[in-house]
């Protein structure tokens, strides 16, 4: 398996439009944030995660030619936004785009893309095949089995997904047992962390280590940052030993 963190930034990415902090100022390419998506190759398939409004540009950085599925965790526009640039998948393959998702995240794409399900779109609108998932069954993509991981992003419950040993949770605040129960045993967890300060639908830094603490994977991996965390050369340094801050671009093998 291997995973490619196309982008590790909030909704309004890093640097943010007008702000002259450290953070955004900072030269180190580590510190220039998309918003948070991630790419995920295993048996031959590649199975992305999210799809914000800087998809295009994260799919020619990854140089993604082919891309056999979306998963989405929840409606939001930096997680949904960037549907139409599918249309380059459509086209060179001829074939819809299978996109995996709950109902009611269905139910948004039809409302924010209505041309793509018209009943007539038109020539060269996005192709997208819907697949209906739930938090309490795991699903298929092709061959590859997708466990579904229900957060709390404040009052929105957001789906992250595990296959094999790999764990993909982005946009949560709180966290259920049984969803706890199904995060166990992995060998790399990737959780957000917003900030230092309390968020009412984020985890914050101190929250995101307790609860890696408490889940124990070999590895964890931090994503979907504020630029109020600081720069990636001041905190990483400060992270246990199995804890790493990931970054734009950064590639992992599992």
């Amino acid at each position: 398996m291997k995973i490619t963190f196309l982008g590790t930034g909030t909704s309004q990415g890093i640097p943010v439009i007008g702000c002259e902090c450290e953070v955004c100022a900072s030269d180190d390419p580590r510190d220039k944030r998309l918003r948070t998506a991630v790419l995920i190759e295993v048996g031959g398939k590649k199975i992305g995660v999210d799809a914000g409004p800087d998809f295009r540009q994260q799919m020619l950085r990854a140089k993604v030619k082919n891309l056999d599925a979306l998963l989405l965790t929840h409606e939001h526009n930096d997680h949904i936004i960037g549907m139409d640039d599918v249309r380059p998948f459509n086209f060179r393959y001829k074939k819809d785009m299978p996109v995996y998702a709950v109902e009611r995240v269905q139910a948004e794409l039809k409302q924010r893309f209505a041309y793509i399900f018209a009943k007539n779109p038109y020539p060269g609108a996005p192709r997208l095949a819907l697949h209906t998932i739930d938090k309490d069954h795991d699903f298929k993509v092709e061959d590859i089995i997708v466990t579904p991981i229900e957060v709390w992003h404040g009052k929105m419950p957001v789906l992250g997904f595990r296959i094999a040993d790999f764990i993909y949770v982005t946009d949560a605040k709180t966290i259920e047992a049984a969803s706890l129960a199904k995060m166990k045993n992995a060998k790399i967890l990737v959780l957000n962390a917003l900030h230092f300060k309390t968020h009412h639908s984020h985890l914050n830094l101190p929250e995101a280590l307790a609860l890696i603490e408490q889940l124990q994977p070999e590895r964890a991996y931090l994503t979907h940052f504020s630029h109020n965390l600081g720069t990636h050369q001041s905190i990483s340094p400060t992270l246990p030993d199995n804890v790493f801050l990931a970054h734009d671009g950064l590639e992992l093998s599992l």
